[in-house]
């Protein structure tokens, strides 16, 4: 519940907080939101199986985010759009943890239906 939590407080931040970003940083910033949230799903997936470790989950929110910035800056002066491969790579993740997430929760919601119609019978 915590990244979750931190996710819906950097929202209401970002959306209280107003604050440009200019357009030469703008691939920066983006490619490290993109990592922010593949360790977002990354750590309530591991919520989900019960193996949350908080300073894993940091390292990886900070790490990642730094790490394809950086990659994105290296690309940018050797004019290449070396960032695609952090896309192609988070965007996998993102969506295998989002794919994951889905079918554990679709676990729980088909247990509990067992669970209240086998008490109703």
């Amino acid at each position: 519940m915590l990244p979750l939590l931190g996710l819906i407080i950097g929202i209401v931040l970002g959306i209280f907080i107003p604050y440009d970003i200019p357009a030469a940083y703008s691939n920066y910033v983006a490619i490290a939101i993109l990592a922010a949230l593949d360790s977002v799903f990354g750590g309530f997936l591991a919520t989900l199986q019960k193996k949350f470790n908080l300073s894993v989950f940091l390292t990886g929110f900070f790490g990642n985010a730094v790490l394809a910035a950086i990659l994105a800056y290296i690309g940018d002066k050797l004019g290449i759009q070396l960032y695609l491969a952090a896309v192609f790579a988070f965007g996998n993740r993102l969506f295998l943890n989002f794919a994951i997430i889905r079918r554990i929760l679709l676990n729980k919601l088909s247990k509990k239906d067992n669970i209240i119609n086998n008490a109703e019978n």
